[in-house]
């Protein structure tokens, strides 16, 4: 029985391949290489490149291999672009997965982990952590092309048996505590990730959208999850659906938030460098300040974060930056 990671090349989707085989998992990895890397992906696992819509492709690993669950990662992840090229966002991430869903289907895939979103709230209506339950109110394509693919395997669930797990992440942040892989895509744009570039030379300073925010000191307020402790929740998600448990919606995240300015303040103290920071406008699709409420993945995962700390977020994220440094420079 294997598990099939779509996506596992790229940032969440390699410390997943990592995870599954730590715990002894036989793992296929299907990746386009858009934004991933083929030495991110861990040697024991057994590669294809290519896209999720490509369904002769999708027919030949499922014929290989006997795809036991598939943890979904694929897709486009940024905010402002979905804002300004809406389309691709609902083909990438909708109908492909829609795509990949019959597929699954077709094949008698069990189980179905979702790589799903804080975005499909939108701004919550007031400052306590959000849960599951929140109204569903996505402010850009993005956040809307994700909720689609949740529909679609809700009633993919009701019709066809197959079972499955959403996680909606909040903001994921650091890099593998090993060493081993890390957020290495050239102009990304998470925060953290940005101001190690910038604490490290690799960018001129950081852009801070927007300082007028009905937050304490106007900026952004996130809440940050280690990406290794949110690679343990898929698995987590796994084993509990391999026991019996049946179809969840879970959030993922630890339930404080940090504003734009303290992290930005967090990287600075941790680098020893005091990088330039320039506040410019608003972008659009931003919400204002989204905490989770993680009661529902610790009560139905039984997670447990080993990480939940956010200077260990920025040191493992400092430590990766100057990792790629030295590979580049190879």
């Amino acid at each position: 029985m294997a598990i099939l990671v779509t996506g596992g090349a790229g940032y969440i989707g390699s410390h997943m391949v990592w995870c599954l085989l730590d715990a002894r998992e036989d793992v296929v990895v299907l990746d386009r290489l858009s934004t991933g890397f083929r030495w991110a992906v861990a040697p024991e696992a057994q590669f294809y490149e290519g896209d999720i819509g490509d369904t002769e492709l999708l027919s030949k690993i499922f014929a290989k291999h006997h795809i036991e669950a598939i943890i979904h990662f694929a897709g486009s992840v940024v905010v402002p672009e979905s804002v300004a090229d809406p389309l691709s966002y609902y083909e990438n991430n909708t109908v492909k997965s829609r795509v990949l869903i019959e597929a699954a289907v077709r094949a008698n895939v069990k189980y179905f982990v979702f790589s799903s979103t804080a975005a499909v709230y939108g701004t919550p209506a007031n400052s306590d952590p959000v849960d599951e339950a929140a109204p569903l109110r996505p402010e850009s394509p993005y956040g809307s092309s994700k909720l689609m693919t949740e529909v679609m395997l809700k009633d993919a669930a009701h019709a066809y048996g197959i079972t499955y797990t959403v996680l909606r992440y909040f903001n994921v942040a650091g890099a593998d505590v090993q060493g081993r892989t890390g957020q290495s895509t050239k102009g990304a744009t998470h925060l953290i990730k940005v101001a190690c570039e910038a604490a490290l030379g690799k960018r001129h300073g950081i852009d801070v959208y927007g300082a007028d925010y009905p937050t304490a000191d106007g900026t952004c307020v996130r809440d940050f999850i280690h990406v290794n402790d949110l690679a343990n929740a898929h698995l987590r998600a796994l084993e509990r659906m391999r026991a019996g448990g049946g179809s969840i919606v879970a959030n993922c995240g630890y339930g404080r938030g940090f504003s734009v300015l303290e992290v930005l303040d967090r990287v600075k103290q941790t680098s020893g460098v005091d990088f330039p920071i320039r506040v410019v406008e608003r972008r659009p699709g931003d919400a204002v300040s989204v905490v989770a409420n993680p009661k529902a993945i610790i009560r139905e995962l039984n997670w447990t974060p080993e990480h939940n700390d956010l200077d260990v977020i920025v040191r493992t994220s400092l430590d990766w930056e100057h990792h790629l440094g030295r590979r580049n420079s190879l």
